[in-house]
């Protein structure tokens, strides 16, 4: 939905919080739970969503179902400008942990996979507004520690692929299609100076005589082209997790001339390791109930200045076990945006805060999307109604949105 200002942001919630598998899935969980929330947020003008699918849910929908697709968006009020395409397959109920970032970059499929996304969000997209793809941070990590030359170049050449393609649309449409890369922990992308650095010393300058010669532009157009098409989705949880300050992490990237696509809603856990054993081995134990076999919950230890990364819950846990003192936990868990702490473990909910409170008064990004989709993973005590939950999201995001400028109460009313 709209919420009035200058400029204006839109407001979505992420759909990767409803498990399905291909289009008839995705399309029922639209069904049930969208038009509600519009009556409930949003009765007197559109409500937006942030669409999540697969690359078998794309095929799906391309094939014969988009036009009665939009026509029901367009019956309900509901409308779509931005889309996840960071998970090509399966994302809940079964195990994901580090194949979420497969087909990575280097494979023709990623760029197949955001092509058809490109086709639907173009399709889908109201007149004037901007339009939005996320995908993976390139790749993980450890699968790229021995990378050649030439596997940074195919990275580099598939991105051009579809930065030419997103020229083309804009061409052909007048819609400014944007790919936004999220940085993610553990990740080849996972923090604002890395993020940066691939621009500046891969994308921009190998990148841009690409474009070039693909367009037959100038190489400064086809520079201004990747800056415009090619931008960052700036998830919270994930700068959290790496102890970035918010508004350097922002400054630092727009200073660099990178653009924020969009601004992830989503709080991590934010857990204070006690030094006393008794203390201690009680927020352990807490700390265990989120320790699932489904997604990777890589966790970032600050300590005197240090920064120490495990990959997965569990071996943060162990390290905290076998060590005494007291430490710092980030760990990239999407707990609920509304709950600031939870028993003894806290939640990085004032940086999400922070960002939104940025994002109202700079005007860096017009989309903000509440991704929280842990909803099937959370320990059980934490677990409620989904429709209702989704909506005390909402409710605690537009009171940000309110005491975010105050001078402006008056006018955030939802308006297209």
């Amino acid at each position: 939905m709209k919420v009035a200002g200058d400029p204006p942001l839109h407001l979505t919630y992420c759909t990767n919080i409803h498990p399905a598998d291909g289009w008839p899935g995705v399309s029922a969980n639209l069904r049930t739970y969208a038009p509600a929330l519009k009556q409930r947020f949003s009765q007197d003008a559109p409500f937006g969503l942030g669409l999540r699918l697969s690359a078998r849910d794309a095929r799906e929908l391309l094939d014969g179902h988009l036009d009665d697709f939009a026509s029901w968006l367009a019956g309900e009020g509901l409308y779509v400008a931005i889309l996840n395409g960071f998970p090509h397959g399966q994302f809940h109920r079964t195990p994901v942990k580090e194949e979420v970032y497969a087909p990575d970059w280097r494979d023709p499929e990623r760029v197949r996979y955001t092509r058809d996304l490109i086709r639907i969000v173009a399709r889908l997209v109201p007149a004037g507004l901007d339009a939005g793809v996320s995908t993976a941070p390139l790749s993980y990590k450890t699968w790229m520690a021995r990378a050649t030359g030439d596997e940074w170049m195919t990275i580099v050449r598939h991105l051009v692929e579809i930065a030419a393609d997103l020229v083309k649309v804009r061409e052909r449409d007048g819609t400014l299609v944007h790919l936004d890369i999220e940085p993610e922990p553990d990740c080849v992308l996972e923090t604002s100076a890395e993020t940066i650095t691939f621009f500046e010393q891969r994308l921009l300058p190998h990148g841009a005589p690409l474009l070039a010669r693909t367009l037959g532009i100038s190489e400064d157009r086809a520079r201004a082209a990747l800056l415009e098409h090619i931008s960052v989705c700036f998830d919270c949880c994930h700068f959290a997790v790496e102890h970035e300050d918010a508004h350097e992490a922002l400054t630092s990237l727009q200073r660099a001339g990178l653009r924020i696509g969009r601004v992830q809603l989503s709080s991590a856990l934010d857990v204070h390791v006690p030094a006393s054993p008794d203390a201690r081995a009680r927020v352990l134990d807490r700390l265990r109930t989120f320790a699932d076999s489904t997604y990777l919950h890589q966790t970032v230890e600050a300590d005197a200045g240090e920064l120490r990364h495990y990959p997965d819950l569990g071996p943060a846990i162990e390290a905290a076990v076998n060590r005494s003192g007291a430490g710092a936990f980030r760990t990239h868990f999407h707990v609920p945006l509304y709950a600031a702490s939870y028993e003894e473990l806290g939640s990085t909910q004032d940086y999400v805060r922070t960002v939104i409170h940025a994002a109202r008064a700079q005007g860096f990004t017009r989309h903000l999307e509440i991704e929280t989709y842990t909803w099937d993973v959370l320990p059980a005590a934490l677990k409620t109604d989904l429709g209702e939950s989704i909506a005390r999201e909402y409710e605690w995001t537009l009171r940000e949105l309110r005491s975010s400028k105050p001078e402006a109460r008056s006018k955030l009313q939802p308006e297209f």
